[in-house]
């Protein structure tokens, strides 16, 4: 087995090494004056098993092109298997046709991920589970509610009087999850998007009075929805309001928002890299997922299953 870092997360790609116990692979991913991508591979790949760790997260369009390349030259390097390992697969908000003349960019970034050589794709916590069958080679879509769930046990006394709560409908599966784990009710917010990035809450489906809530979502980007629907949880009686959520994208104000902001705690996985203003503030938090993406690519190394990291 060979693993492969590029330069999206770095330390979580160490982690995951120090996982398995296996080195990172010796490579040079940097950039021609230009700024375009320029890769080596500085040891001998051919026959091997090669995991290409890199999520296509902020600067999207720049990591993306560099997993592409290291898939390039890893494929003419006579790499027996190409595995991408993206714990943030970018992109996926555009799954589907919301209108005219829009494009699936989900679906072309899938084709380009494929086209490149990668042979299997290995990702966590897809925006939406049909972005599995963009991809015409074996796809396999980690679920951070275990991970997650085992830290709301080790940090909430009393579990009964949590309500995890899904800041939209489209949730509900994910939420039910955690729910079902923690063997806690299930509450609802029914949000209103009138744009990309902006949305409001209507109404709440559950009664939260006098409960602890917590938010479940795969992502937060400007974070609105989830500030939004704190302040509704907490209007609608609940004594406090945290959140978890597998992606911490945070683009633009959104650690200021959360900061200024009624949530108790952010908790997020490590799936994208933290800038120094997100590792500063107070109530951020990280759960590393290097054990779970770790031992997903040692099973998928020895032909194991995988799906039974889940049962």
């Amino acid at each position: 087995m060979k693993l492969l870092a590029g330069n999206s997360n770095r330390m979580l790609a160490q982690a995951v090494a120090s996982h398995l116990d296996v080195p990172l692979t010796r490579a040079q991913v940097k950039r021609f004056a230009d700024n375009e991508v320029w890769v080596t591979i500085d040891e001998n790949v051919r026959g091997e098993d090669v995991f290409i760790l890199q999520s296509t997260s902020y600067p999207a369009n720049d990591h993306l092109m560099e997993l592409l390349v290291c898939v390039d030259a890893l494929k003419r390097a006579s790499a027996r298997r190409i595995t991408a390992v993206t714990p943030y697969f970018g992109y996926a908000r555009q799954d589907r046709k919301t209108g005219g003349r829009t494009p699936i960019s989900a679906k072309l970034v899938a084709n380009l991920i494929t086209r490149a050589g990668a042979d299997r794709v290995l990702t966590m916590d897809l925006h939406s589970g049909q972005i599995q069958g963009f991809f015409d080679i074996p796809t396999d879509n980690l679920l951070s509610a275990p991970l997650l769930a085992n830290d709301i046990k080790e940090n909430y006394e009393k579990p009964k009087d949590i309500m995890i709560v899904s800041p939209d409908v489209g949730g509900v599966v994910r939420a039910l999850a955690v729910a079902s784990r923690l063997n806690t009710e299930l509450a609802i917010v029914d949000k209103r998007r009138s744009g990309p990035g902006k949305s409001e809450v209507a109404n709440i489906i559950g009664d939260v009075s006098g409960r602890r809530c917590i938010l479940f979502d795969d992502m937060i980007d400007g974070g609105g929805t989830l500030c939004n629907a704190a302040q509704a949880l907490i209007d609608g009686g609940a004594t406090e309001v945290s959140a978890y959520v597998t992606h911490g994208v945070l683009s633009g104000g959104a650690v200021e928002r959360v900061q200024a902001s009624v949530l108790k705690e952010l908790v997020m996985t490590d799936s994208i890299s933290a800038p120094d203003r997100v590792e500063k503030a107070e109530k951020i938090r990280y759960v590393s997922c290097a054990s779970l993406i770790g031992e997903a690519i040692r099973r998928i190394a020895n032909e194991e299953s995988v799906s039974k990291l889940f049962d």
